[in-house]
């Protein structure tokens, strides 16, 4: 039967050829999603129209219009039919008989109906004291009566919408947040509420609200068919349970599925995820841009009157090498070029995390238009902007979904697209795969002052779960796909095989310790064989607490903590034993041999600072070749102050450290006098490399005392207040006295600033100790910081000395 005599035969038959209509059309197995609601409007007005003519006859200034979905043209199987009479107030008595010929016939055939009668000048005073009114009448269409009628309220209704967005806007962005706290977010619940929920079809009706209001607008690429496949999930759950239900439980989802031709629940439930974190994302930055532009709108007058009709400039504050922060917002610098600079989207999402900010739309977008691909391995600047981000706490997720929206995170980790969105049919689990480890990695990020090498804790905790995209056991898979990942990324074989080790053994810890005797050796034994070492034991024990805590409130207590704590306790009595002897110095190249001569000689520090490049791939412009980093030599005669003194001169000059060694240095026979060697590699927090005269100028004042370093620090931090970002974790200093039998082992781990070296070696300097050496590495946002001293006399510190040391250095800086 065509949709005519559908028509038809609803028109010749009344209320039962309706029913029976509509009946085929929704039992009819060639038509669905856009199409079936479409008709069932059509079918719908068809019917509605004839009642109307019914009951109107002879009386004029009356119409009866749709609003809502219905007003849409969008009619689920058991939606609502949301109706208004509307009339000029002229007969009240006959529309209030028209009303009854109309809303009695749906009732008596079980539609819900949601109806009011109004005139237009009611219909616009409800809709200014109630915004779910408003909002059903942004969507009303004319079914029959007095078309002028509609016309002029749609008209006024838009013009009151667009007169009073600036008001109603905030208030309805308000009502949102309510109702995502209250429901949840649709991309992440197993049983979701396919309306109401964040991300779900009242947020889209929303969006098209505010495009209604001249604003802002969403982002409209894949909107249209995320709200497409949300409303036929919709469609297709009204007809299997037969109830007018927005809620996907899961006794429901296979046959939902079935309904709708997909392979399984599963299958079904990610469609949904997807469809959803669209409708998130246009929300996230929709919002976004009507809150600058209602701030712009209220400050642009002042700012007129202060500079005389002039247009006001644009602040832009630099945040790296090609990132700025705009208006709220991190954007690309002017002179940024993507197409140039494979690591731009990383370094922009590390500083967007590190500030607290959101990355632009427009900047993400063409950032994947125009990026070009990374080399393989990646470059050292790309791991370890990659290792911030993951390390910049909450602003973290914020920061991935603008790149995972534009497909960036898939180009950089093509494993990736087999954990999105994937469902985890486990009432433990709160996340999908993908934001469950993206949440792991919020946590592990916490428990950075824990382990020796964050970074690794990072990259781990972001793949730990990456096997489960594939078959069998995902701690098995996964420990196959991280050796290729970790490889890829940049990473030594040392370091591949600790987090290959730390993926296929992420549930050891919590397994074994609540499921097996811990009194029984062989337990312990078993772990410790596994684990290999101390430090990857240390990583896989915070890793394990952050896996827990980002599944769920069920997966962690103070209990199973306690019961891992022992276990990790015991299985490193076991791995005591099997600590390596302390490594003996490298023996000095020739260049540091000569720079250190030439110290002793000039009685001065001497440097030198090169770039390390490598030769460009086929991917990259011919003489564009892939930084590695800047090395910095000095050499500097022995004497008090050294380690501050180049710390604090680097950071004026705004150079990052992100590895340091100091030590001194063996002369050859015949040349008198001792050298402290120092190693550095540096990177520009933004702009080009200072020149080595002008380092070398500044150092030798610092030594002498001329240069005021501690002061020039001060007026810049004084210059640039710092921003609302990412909150920390405390630093934390720490004495490792078994590490070594020469010295002291002082540990320090922090978050990376500038001036943190320099403020560490002056506070060591004050404790009146001899530095025998320094190691010095920064792992993303993360410093960790070894020194290796003494007492004036050569000697390890006395215990309580030591204790008292670090004490006072960690209060330094907390202060």
């Amino acid at each position: 039967m065509s949709s005519t005599d559908v028509h038809n035969e609803a028109e010749d038959s009344g209320p039962s050829g309706y029913a029976a209509a509509r009946l085929r059309l929704l039992t009819e197995g060639a038509r669905s999603g856009p199409p079936r609601r479409s008709a069932l409007a059509e079918l719908t007005d068809d019917w509605l129209t004839g009642l109307f003519a019914a009951g109107a006859e002879g009386l004029r200034g009356v119409s009866l219009v749709a609003v809502g979905g219905y007003g849409r043209g969008e009619l689920s199987p058991r939606s609502d039919l949301d109706l208004l009479l509307l009339h000029d107030g002229a007969d009240s008595k006959a529309v209030a008989a028209l009303a009854d010929r109309i809303w009695y016939p749906v009732w008596d055939l079980g539609l819900a109906l949601d109806h009011s009668v109004r005139t237009p000048a009611e219909a616009r005073k409800t809709a200014g004291e109630d915004l779910k009114v408003q909002l059903g009448l942004l969507d009303a269409r004319h079914i029959a009566g007095d078309l002028g009628l509609t016309a002029g309220l749609r008209t006024a209704v838009l013009a009151d919408w667009r007169n009073q967005a600036p008001k109603r806007l905030p208030e309805l962005q308000e009502l949102s947040a309510e109702r995502a706290e209250r429901q949840g977010e649709l991309q992440y619940l197993l049983e979701p509420d396919l309306k109401e929920a964040r991300g779900g079809l009242r947020d889209a009706t929303i969006l098209r609200a505010v495009a209604a209001s001249w604003l802002a607008d969403a982002p409209r690429e894949g909107l249209d068919d995320a709200r497409r496949r949300l409303l036929d999930v919709r469609d297709a759950l009204h007809l299997t349970t037969g109830r007018a239900a927005d809620r996907l439980s899961l006794q429901e989802q296979d046959q939902v599925a079935a309904e709708l031709g997909l392979l399984d629940a599963d299958t079904l439930l990610r469609q949904v995820y997807e469809a959803a974190r669209v409708i998130s994302y246009a929300s996230d930055v929709t919002w976004r841009e009507v809150g600058r532009v209602l701030r712009s709108r209220a400050v642009r007058p002042r700012l007129r009157a202060m500079l005389g009709g002039g247009k006001p400039t644009v602040e832009r504050s630099p945040l790296a090498e090609g990132v700025v922060e705009q208006d709220g917002e991190v954007v690309l610098a002017r002179a940024a070029r993507p197409e140039r600079d494979p690591v731009l989207p990383l370094r922009a999402a590390a500083a967007a995390a590190q500030a607290g900010l959101p990355l632009s739309l427009h900047a993400v977008r063409r950032m994947a238009a125009t990026v070009r691909p990374l080399p393989t391995p990646w470059p050292a600047e790309a791991r370890e902007q990659l290792v911030t981000l993951l390390g910049s706490g909450r602003p973290t997720v914020d920061v991935w979904e603008a790149l995972e929206a534009e497909g960036l995170i898939t180009r950089f980790l093509p494993d990736w697209e087999r954990v999105r969105c994937r469902p985890q049919r486990n009432a433990v689990h709160v996340w999908t795969v993908d934001r469950h480890l993206i949440e792991t990695a919020v946590r592990a990020s916490e428990f950075t002052r824990r382990v020796h090498r964050p970074d690794l804790l990072l990259v781990a905790a972001l793949l730990h779960d990456i096997g489960k995209g594939w078959p069998g056991d995902h701690s098995v898979a996964g420990e196959i796909i991280v050796k290729d990942v970790a490889a890829r990324i940049g990473f030594d074989r040392d370091d591949v095989t600790v987090l290959s080790t730390l993926v296929r053994h992420h549930l050891l810890l919590v397994e074994t310790a609540t499921r097996r005797d811990l009194e029984d050796p062989a337990t312990v034994r078993a772990v410790a064989e596994a684990v290999g070492s101390q430090g990857t034991l240390e990583l896989l024990h915070a890793l394990t607490e952050a896996d827990a805590l980002a599944t769920g409130p069920a997966a962690w207590s103070s209990w199973r903590g306690s019961l891992v704590a022992d276990l990790v306790k015991r299985v490193a009595a076991v791995l005591a034993g099997d600590d390596p002897e302390e490594p003996e110095a490298a023996a000095p190249t020739a260049e540091q041999e000569r720079l250190a001569i030439e110290a002793i000689a000039t009685g001065s520090p001497v440097l030198a600072l090169r770039a390390q490049t490598e030769p460009p791939t086929e991917e990259q412009l011919p003489g564009d070749p892939e930084p590695l980093g800047v090395e910095l030599l000095i050499a500097v005669p022995d004497q008090p102050g050294v380690l501050p003194a180049v710390a604090g001169v680097l950071a004026m000059h705004r150079l990052t450290v992100r590895t340091a060694e100091l030590r001194a240095l063996d002369l050859p026979d015949g040349v008198d006098g001792s050298v402290l060697l120092l190693n550095w590699r540096v990177a520009a927090e933004y702009g080009s490399l200072p020149q080595a005269t002008r380092l070398r100028a500044d150092l030798v004042r610092a030594l002498d005392g001329s240069l005021d370093i501690a002061g020039r620090l001060a007026e810049r931090d004084a210059a640039y207040p710092r921003r609302r970002g990412v909150v920390p974790p405390p630093p934390r200093v720490s004495v490792h006295p078994a590490a070594s039998r020469l010295a002291t082992v002082i540990e320090v781990r922090a978050q990376d600033a500038p001036g943190l070296l320099f403020r560490i070696g002056r506070a060591l300097e004050d404790a009146s100790v001899r530095m025998r050496s320094a190691h010095v590495s920064t792992l993303g946002a993360n410093a960790v910081d070894a020194f290796y001293v003494t007492g004036p006399g050569g000697a390890p510190l006395p215990g309580e000395e030591a204790a008292s040391v670090a004490r006072k250095l960690e209060e330094t800086l907390r202060g």
